[in-house]
């Protein structure tokens, strides 16, 4: 599983002018899913992103968790983070999850970040999505779990 994980002001996502999540301060994640992912990636990443320390604390050191802060977290699935761009101009995705898989993923992703007690937004999987955020900082970080030990 790859996440493009960004420290946000506030974020939201809206589908056919609606919006359908909305988060203040927190981060918004960007979640692929590869075809070879299984839940062990998502509770790598999950415990990686709760307990990652990118907000200040009293002397603006990046020494505090989204948990540590009671931040927000806004969800969205992004199969484009597993474009394969090696050969020639045109992303292939022929390696991101199908359907089926990426979508029981995905929700195993957000119900088990949900544990975290913390607000939980989330887009809409494969609808075509509107995302605005203000990234803060910024910080953005991206983490794959292929590269776990």
């Amino acid at each position: 599983m790859k996440a493009v994980i960004q420290r946000v002001s506030e974020a939201s996502v809206n589908v056919d002018d609606q919006i359908v999540g909305e988060i203040g301060k927190g981060l918004m994640l960007l979640i692929g899913i590869d075809e070879n992912d299984e839940k062990p990636d998502a509770d790598w990443l999950i415990q990686k992103i709760l307990n990652l320390r990118i907000f200040g604390d009293e002397n603006d050191k990046l020494n505090l968790s989204v948990k540590d802060i009671s931040g927000e977290i806004l969800c969205i699935s992004q199969f484009t983070l597993i474009a394969d761009y090696k050969k020639g101009n045109r992303p292939s995705f022929i390696k991101a999850a199908k359907p089926e898989k990426a979508v029981s993923l995905f929700e195993y992703f957000k119900e088990e970040i949900a544990k975290s007690g913390l607000k939980i937004e989330k887009g809409i999987f494969g609808a075509d999505m509107k995302v605005s955020l203000i990234n803060d900082g910024p910080v953005t970080i991206v983490m794959d779990s292929i590269t776990k030990s």
